[in-house]
């Protein structure tokens, strides 16, 4: 495979994490094509871009000087064939639609340069299932960024079975140079790492507001005001090397054949979704929601995520 050094990137797709993709590549340096189906969602997320760059701009990490020069290396384009054709790297971020995602990856295949790598922004879908070209799919991995990608630094890099190390080595240098804090997925498993890891702490807390163990509200006040603070400081490998793994070991065996093991989602869950009551945006979930109380979480959200950027810049 050819190795070029990246300079032209493209961003498929400009909802809530392409547009905040874009505008990593683009504060990074890089000329960036953001595709869309419609000059109006374009429109939307280049609006969007100028908002999360002021935010960036108001916690100190882009000087007010450079704003029109980040906004200038942002092209809105509706073809995906135009976004991709001189672009050495291309991500797709579509909403998970495994037919959707393939059509596209279909496109860049015959529309992207040769040297080109393909990357994806999926929490669902493994590299093998998007492409079936195996020449191209040395070229090609998941790139999972977690919302919103411009506060939160981590990806997930996720190999395929034909991906090159060539290509992981690539993604893994230009997320370096934005910013970014990759973590390699060795091999294709469905919820990759973190999705796998909040998975199983989901599973946990269901189960104990099922078994009336303890309500919503209670966990999550143990998460935010205990060990949630402390994995914002260290990773569960880190704190566990300083409790000492003597201790950790025995705390795990008198848990582990405690712990919940269900296959199925619980019925307190599929009731509510057949209820319709899906959280802040019905106004209904494991609690009530106002506008004005889902509005304040988000704005709560934002502002620590926010907080926490700054500690990392």
């Amino acid at each position: 495979m050819e190795s070029r050094p990246i300079q032209e990137t493209a961003v498929i797709g400009a909802g809530l994490l392409g547009h905040g993709i874009a505008l990593e590549y683009a504060v990074a340096g890089y000329q960036v094509r953001i595709s869309d189906r419609s000059a109006s969602a374009l429109d939307l997320a280049i609006d969007r871009v100028q908002r999360s760059l002021n935010m960036l701009v108001s916690l100190g990490r882009v000087n007010e000087t450079q704003v029109n020069s980040v906004m200038g290396r942002i092209s809105p384009v509706t073809k995906i064939e135009d976004a991709a054709i001189s672009a050495d790297l291309i991500i797709e971020a579509v909403f998970e639609n495994l037919e959707l995602k393939r059509q596209i990856f279909e496109r860049l295949d015959e529309s992207a340069p040769k040297h080109a790598i393909l990357l994806s922004n999926t929490s669902t879908f493994v590299p093998s299932a998007l492409i079936e070209n195996d020449l191209r799919a040395q070229q090609v991995a998941v790139a999972h960024y977690f919302n919103p990608p411009h506060l939160l630094p981590v990806v997930e890099v996720v190999r395929g079975p034909f991906t090159s190390n060539q290509t992981i080595e690539r993604v893994v240098t230009f997320l370096r140079s934005v910013g970014k804090r990759p973590a390699i997925v060795n091999r294709e498993i469905p919820g990759f790492i973190g999705n796998r890891l909040q998975a199983a702490l989901f599973r946990e807390a269901l189960a104990l507001v099922h078994a009336g163990i303890a309500t919503p509200e209670d966990i999550d006040t143990v998460v935010k005001y205990g060990f949630g603070r402390r994995l914002a400081a260290a990773g569960p490998f880190e704190v566990w090397e300083q409790a000492s793994w003597d201790l950790i070991s025995s705390i795990l065996e008198t848990l582990y054949p405690e712990i919940d093991v269900s296959q199925r989602v619980p019925s307190i869950l599929t009731d509510l979704v057949k209820q319709g009551h899906l959280g802040t945006k019905t106004g209904k979930g494991f609690y009530d929601w106002t506008p004005g109380a889902a509005d304040a979480l988000h704005r709560h959200m934002g502002k620590m995520l926010a907080l926490l950027a700054q500690q990392d810049g």
